[in-house]
């Protein structure tokens, strides 16, 4: 994610934030990546992943 801040972007956001956006996305196969933003802030990233269960006794963490 390359996000060039411009004088026209209302809340710029930095190429760090931009990097670990990519990297939570990248981290995870099945799942969500929340991002949360307070007075036009990213202050947190939160990333749920899913584990699907293929039969009664086995559980299979995609990979």
């Amino acid at each position: 994610m390359t996000h060039d801040t411009t004088s026209q972007d209302k809340h710029p956001v930095s190429r760090n934030i931009g990097q670990e956006v990519l990297r939570a996305i990248a981290g995870i196969q099945f799942g969500s990546v929340e991002i949360i933003i307070h007075a036009g802030q990213v202050v947190q990233i939160e990333c749920r992943e899913k584990i699907r269960i293929h039969t009664a006794n086995s559980i299979h963490k995609p990979e």
